[in-house]
């Protein structure tokens, strides 16, 4: 039978292992101070002279891997972080308050203390960004990891490949693992890896379209000593060319839409008048600006009566604002003054060329000479990313928006009487006459309906540029263009004149610049009219043929 053991064996058992328990806390103790000290001395090594020795007291404090680490980097890249000059304490300056820099530890009001601030350069912040990336890898916020992921992408360098291998070894969200990888195949890229790991990150880069990478990629090309490396990094600079510029052709394109629609929006209202009564309407860009106003007034009603919440809908009560405002301004001027001078275009043409200096002259006296700006509700602010693409709200609006405008109309002057009469006013005014249609009145609602449409034209200029009393004289004489090289009259020629002269344009500015671009469209269109005087879509009746 076994013997038990004594009490006195099982006490001294006991009380070895208290001792060593003692022993081990005693030796762990001195380690934790050491660390604190360790974090300590790096924070005042921050205050150097030289940037080169200060750069090189950032690395070390970012080895060490302390979670108080990105505090100080932080204000010291923001100028926050600051040395006592009595106590030569290393503290952090911010809200009034300054804090110590290696403890945490509140120290009082920055007021009236004797300090003097820690420089940082350009070349300083950088290095402090990427290494702010390298903590937070380890975030538990996944946008804060993909955030970490493109610093580090921004500015790569291989001494971040292991924090890189290390986060994605353990990253389970798909978006942060996409950066991660590549941020650590630019790593590897620039000598972080091995040949096959180059050979593989070429592979992962090359179906970007960042310059940036675009750039590490030829650097590669050129430069990598491997033969097989340099070879595949420059197909891959070939191909991403390839790829840019056929983005470069469908960004121009989307662009010169965005102009087209507004061009269309602001020619259908001149197509009408132009078309039905022969009036060449200088004041036609007042028109734009006084809707562009209007839709400035509505906003600011909305900012001071409104709630926050309902901002968003100033747009849909400026568009019919817009409307009635120039509609009733275009009627005005029909009764008051371009009645009185049909048959005369160019009495007519200095008329309205007046009234657009006076209308000008009125919104300086009432709003100001200097640009006013008009907010995107928040349905139009953002972008939409499509195939490579960056396609912003407010222009894939407009675009929208100028077809419905387009469509309505088409809709109005087909089955409405009033459009009925419009057109047979356009196509003979006599005859239309003898009928009983009141062309007088017709044409006082034709010219106010073509200024209203002007105006909604405005509010839609509002949304990509700022309001001033001379944004109509932008788009006056491009509107005349549309309305000549598609058709007088013409809503289907409008359509194709707007976006062919605004697509034309979009891609002849970067070739020839803006304004050497419009004047090689006017030349295209004198010639144009020479051989097809009436446009593309030229209407036909006794009163054109005649």
């Amino acid at each position: 039978m076994p013997r038990r053991p004594s009490f006195k064996l099982l006490l001294a058992l006991a009380l070895t292992a208290m001792i060593g328990a003692v022993l081990l806390v005693s030796a762990a103790a001195p380690a934790r101070a050491a660390d604190a000290a360790a974090f300590e001395a790096a924070v005042t090594a921050l205050d150097q002279k030289s940037f080169g020795d200060k750069a090189k007291a950032v690395d070390a404090l970012a080895a060490l891997g302390d979670a108080r680490t990105p505090q100080v980097l932080r204000a010291l890249s923001a100028g926050q972080l600051v040395r006592h000059k009595e106590t030569g304490r290393i503290l952090i300056a911010a809200g009034g308050t300054l804090t110590d820099a290696a403890t945490g530890e509140a120290v009082g009001p920055a007021d009236g203390a004797p300090l003097a601030k820690i420089v940082a350069n350009n070349q300083i912040r950088t290095q402090i960004e990427a290494a702010l990336g390298a903590f937070l890898l380890f975030s538990e916020n996944p946008a804060e990891r993909i955030t970490a992921a493109r610093q580090v992408l921004g500015n790569p360098t291989p001494e971040a490949a292991p924090a890189l291998v290390r986060a994605l070894d353990a990253e389970t969200d798909a978006g942060a693992r996409e950066a991660l990888t590549r941020a650590l195949a630019a790593v590897q890229l620039l000598g972080g890896g091995t040949a096959a790991e180059r050979l593989a990150a070429v592979e992962t880069l090359s179906d970007t379209n960042d310059p940036a990478l675009k750039a590490l990629l030829t650097t590669a090309a050129a430069n990598d000593p491997d033969a097989a490396v340099r070879e595949a990094a420059g197909d891959a600079v070939k191909a991403i060319d390839t790829r840019m510029a056929v983005l470069e052709v469908g960004q121009n394109l989307i662009f010169g839409l965005s102009a087209g629609s507004i061009l269309l929006l602001a020619a259908i209202g001149l197509a009408i008048t132009f078309g039905v009564m022969g009036v060449i309407n200088m004041a036609h860009g007042e028109m734009l600006m006084l809707g562009a106003y209007t839709t400035f007034v509505v906003q600011e009603v909305f900012r001071a009566t409104l709630p926050p919440s309902v901002f968003g809908l100033y747009l849909v009560v400026a568009i019919p604002a817009a409307f009635v405002v120039t509609g009733a301004v275009g009627v005005a001027m029909e009764r008051g003054i371009i009645r009185f001078l049909y048959g005369r275009p160019l009495e007519t043409l200095l008329a309205t060329w007046g009234i657009s200096l006076i209308l000008q002259q009125a919104v300086r006296s009432l709003f100001g000479a200097t640009n006013r700006e008009v907010a995107n509700p928040e349905w139009m602010s953002g972008s939409l990313e499509l195939l490579g693409l960056s396609l912003t709200a407010n222009r894939i609006v407009i675009i929208l928006f100028a077809f419905a405008v387009l469509g309505g109309l088409a809709a109005f002057l087909r089955w409405s009487s009033m459009g009925l009469n419009m057109r047979a006013v356009t196509q003979n005014r006599r005859m239309a006459s003898a009928m009983g249609i009141p062309t007088g009145r017709v044409d006082a609602l034709t010219f106010g309906l073509g200024s209203g449409i002007a105006g909604v034209a405005g509010v839609a200029i509002s949304q990509v540029a700022n309001v001033s009393p001379n944004l109509g004289q932008g788009y006056i004489v491009d509107s005349f263009m549309v309305v000549v090289f598609g058709g007088v009259g013409s809503l289907w020629g409008a359509l194709a004149g707007a976006f062919s002269l605004g697509v034309v344009n979009k891609f002849l500015e970067p070739m020839a610049g803006a304004m050497l671009g419009k004047i090689l469209v006017l030349v295209f269109i004198i010639l144009f009219i020479q051989k097809r005087p009436r446009g593309l879509f030229a209407l036909r009746g006794r009163a054109f043929e005649n």
